[in-house]
């Protein structure tokens, strides 16, 4: 069975508005500079609003409250995300990135002016459903104008534009919160907002508008984002909620209640917000998961290397930012090179196994010896190769996924893959939490601090213990970093396993694969 025979052919598949126009290269650029800062809002945005966190929970107040500011963000994105890929194969490209610009804009006015926690996190969930559409969005509008041979190209690029972020985001947003007012973090959306607006406005006018009679999967998104939004909540306040506690247990199974209704659902209408055929495809069955945890991987050094420099090495937000820089420098030449590569020989499949391996290998060296982080010489050892692997891995994904679906699911099949690295993430992030929170409890409170103090304050918990006292718990600290560094190499392995079976089909080299032989035989 080849992977185009997983769907019969039907006459909107064929249809001639499915078939983008022709791009030159210097239009192309324009393209991608346009999206590529929609997406460097995004892609910034959680890691510069975590360095503010404590100001903003010293200002307000409601300590218990913080949390939320991050997963009603994580909410709305996540759940959004593959609805965001649906609308653009209906209504077109150009005018739902926009929506989810000017949603993204007016959140981030609204957060800088909030006065209360409460206003905070309800205006942070209006700011995420913008930004679930603004990385999916990128990559579709990536894959609508340059042939799948080609993409990885581009789309390393982008990937080198969230490898920028990851770290300009924590700088910014040390310098911004110690000198002109944490406000700023969410103002800077402003001129980033309007520029890519007005860049997109101009550069996608000759994407298609989208089909004639597009239909809404109303029920199929309803259904979708409570099932997530359940999930999620579960995933990332389970611990403070209690595991096994009732309320924790009524999320957990509404929510898997949802998700089997969805399922159901979504096989049973003509235009599914999710099409689940799509997941027949091999590749695609493949570089879901396999994206999902890859990016468990990636977390764990974008949002554990600055608290582990912070709390144990004593850097500043700002000085933490400037320590990662050589993560970011292996991330970008691992997206922008693996992209060329794959531009040059037609060939993924090595690079996210050659990304994973090497990431590995460079958490179970963190894991063995935690100090090397911020060790100078070590620390640019260890960070470059780490940065590379994991720069290897997304966008070949992307890209392969792409290859492998119709024109028409593009975008579907495109925000899939955006849905699982958001899912992933977040169920990441916050299983290394409970992790790292199980392996230091109980030595903080034998030392007479708890667990959640330190991590609530952060350094100025540890600055007002006695010095004896700060060795001890600064040493348990390191061991807690240590547990997950190594739990980040085991998902890698995990990850490269699932790769194994990735199915590598050619590369087409026209974007609507009309005219060419079937991808591949698949078994």
């Amino acid at each position: 069975m080849t992977e185009t025979a997983a769907r019969p052919a039907t006459p909107a598949a064929a249809s001639p508005d499915d078939v983008p126009p022709v791009f030159t290269h210097q239009e192309i650029l324009r393209v991608f500079s346009g999206v590529a800062l929609a997406m460097l809002m995004a892609a910034m945005d959680q890691t510069i609003v975590a360095t503010a966190l404590p100001t903003m929970a010293s200002q307000f107040g409601g300590l218990e409250m913080l949390p939320w500011v991050v997963t009603a963000y994580l909410l709305t994105s996540t759940t959004t995300t593959p609805i965001y890929g649906k609308l653009s194969d209906l209504y077109g490209r150009k005018r739902v990135l926009q929506t989810a610009i000017l949603l993204f804009l007016v959140g981030s006015v609204l957060c800088a002016a909030a006065q209360s926690m409460t206003q905070l996190i309800l205006f942070r969930g209006l700011q995420g459903l913008g930004g679930g559409g603004l990385m999916s969005l990128a990559f579709t509008i990536i894959g609508d104008v340059v042939a799948p041979r080609e993409r990885g190209r581009y789309q390393g690029m982008i990937g080198g534009v969230f490898a920028l972020a990851s770290v300009a985001g924590p700088l910014l947003g040390g310098i911004f919160t110690e000198t002109i007012g944490w406000h700023w973090i969410f103002l800077i959306n402003l001129p980033l907002g309007v520029a890519a607006f007005a860049m997109t406005r101009s550069t996608l006018s000759r994407l298609p508008a989208g089909r004639a009679k597009p239909r809404i999967d109303v029920a199929g998104a309803a259904l979708l984002t409570g099932a997530v939004t359940c999930l999620l909540v579960y995933a990332t306040r389970g611990e403070a909620m209690g595991w096994s506690s009732p309320a924790a247990f009524l999320l957990l199974a509404a929510g898997l209640a949802m998700l089997a209704v969805f399922l159901w659902h979504e096989q049973r209408i003509e235009e599914p917000i999710l099409p689940l055929h799509l997941f027949r495809r091999p590749v695609v069955a493949v570089a879901t998961p396999v994206v999902a945890v890859s990016a468990m991987v990636l977390f764990a050094g974008i949002v554990y290397l600055p608290l582990h420099l912070q709390l144990v090495q004593g850097a500043s937000a700002t000085l933490s930012g400037l320590l990662l820089l050589p993560l970011v420098l292996g991330m970008t030449l691992g997206s922008v090179g693996g992209g060329r590569l794959i531009a040059r020989t037609g060939r993924y499949k090595a690079f996210p196994l050659v990304g994973l391996a090497l990431s590995g290998v460079m958490y179970a060296l963190l894991g063995t010896l935690p100090e090397l982080a911020g060790s100078g010489l070590w620390s640019t050892l260890i960070l470059v190769p780490l940065g590379m692997g994991l720069g290897l891995v997304m966008p070949v994904m992307t890209v392969a996924v792409q290859n492998a679906v119709e024109q028409r699911d593009l975008g579907a099949a495109t925000a899939s893959v955006g849905f699982f690295r958001s899912l992933g993430g977040s169920v990441g992030v916050a299983v290394f939490g409970a992790v790292f929170n199980a392996v230091v409890s109980e030595r903080l409170e034998g030392a007479g601090l708890s667990g959640r103090a330190v991590l609530d304050h952060g350094a100025a918990a540890l600055a007002d213990l006695p010095p004896a006292v700060r060795g001890g718990v600064v040493a348990t600290l390191e061991h807690g970093f240590a547990t997950l560094f190594l739990l980040a190499a085991a998902l890698a392995v995990v990850s490269f396993a699932m790769t194994l079976f990735l199915k590598e089909l050619p590369l087409r080299s026209s974007r609507d694969g009309r005219g060419e032989a079937a991808p591949a035989a698949e078994g």
